[in-house]
């Protein structure tokens, strides 16, 4: 074999670098960003882009003279000093802090007895429960206004045929319960079905240790079946305060029937509809939309701050 000279061998070209390889983290990076591209444009589309353009109303102002114009936080103004709506928000905040307890109590109730196995017929029994849950809000409120009607439903056929005369459901001092119990009888199910998938997965174990302790059935609930669903106990509080706050379908439909009792500002949602719809004050409608949203989040926020804490 022959040698090269020194000189020739220091002279060749460097031999070229071997292409890197593309990492393996950029190639998940992307597919991951594949798979979510989607929803993150769905839900910049109907989310995000929904509350900045309200956001983007609630600055401006229709005028007679001059037209649309920029006003900075005067619709804010307006509406943290508007009696109409705090007293909607009133009237809200008593339906809350009445209605859902009652509801999440009848739904724990109900779980509680179908997780129990001593309930005969349980299976069609928690499929009744929630049968109405499949009920669009707009035909449950048709049904119980004409249930509720005194002169055509069953309030007033018992009217009737017993000679009496009962309270009337849609009188202004009743229509707030009346639409209480619509809510109720809709969403008993929905959360009960929460309850008890909550207390399906609670190892049986436990409850052979509570026993072989001494302890009750009484005792076996408040100490080991209520602690072990506590998450699913805040989740079903704050989804039940979220759906209280935004209560509009229900006495957006018995108002045809009760015009006297449901006013145009009977709830927030109903208030902000009327001025967007009826008074064509896009503005301060998207403003009074936006500090409502604010309220429920913080009022939201810290019912989980304090269930969290409480586990």
């Amino acid at each position: 074999m022959t040698l090269l000279p020194t000189s020739v061998r220091a002279a060749s070209p460097p031999s070229a670098p071997a292409p890197r390889a593309r990492p393996r983290f950029r190639r998940q990076s992307l597919a991951g960003w594949g798979f979510l591209g989607p929803f993150v444009a769905v839900f910049a589309l109907v989310f995000l882009a929904p509350i900045g353009y309200a956001l983007y109303l609630s600055f401006f102002k229709d005028k007679l003279i001059g037209g649309t114009s920029f006003v900075g936080v005067e619709n804010y103004t307006q509406a943290l000093t508007d009696p109409r709506f705090w007293e909607g928000v009133g009237r809200v905040g008593l339906f809350l802090a009445v209605q859902v307890p009652v509801m999440l109590g009848i739904a724990l109730l109900v779980a509680l007895a179908v997780d129990s196995g001593r309930l005969y017929g349980k299976a069609f029994f928690r499929i009744s429960v929630f049968l109405p849950y499949a009920v669009p809000a707009v035909v449950a409120s048709l049904m119980w206004g004409f249930i509720y009607g005194t002169r055509f439903g069953l309030v007033g056929n018992i009217n009737d045929a017993f000679g009496i005369t009962l309270p009337d459901p849609l009188s202004p001092s009743l229509v707030l319960a009346s639409i209480g119990n619509i809510v109720t009888w809709e969403f008993v199910g929905y959360n009960m079905l929460i309850f008890y998938s909550a207390l399906k997965v609670v190892p049986r174990s436990l409850y052979e240790a509570a026993a072989l302790d001494g302890a009750g059935e009484w005792r076996i609930v408040t100490s080991v079946k209520l602690p072990a669903i506590r998450g699913a106990l805040v989740i079903a509080t704050i989804f039940s305060i979220i759906g209280s706050f935004q209560l509009f379908n229900e006495p957006s439909i018995l108002q045809k029937l009760a015009p006297n009792s449901i006013t145009t500002d009977f709830v927030p949602n109903l208030y902000t509809y009327s001025l967007s719809f009826s008074g064509q004050q896009h503005n301060y409608a998207a403003t009074v939309a936006i500090v409502m949203g604010v309220i429920t989040a913080i009022v939201a926020y810290t019912v989980q701050l304090r269930g969290m804490r409480k586990g």
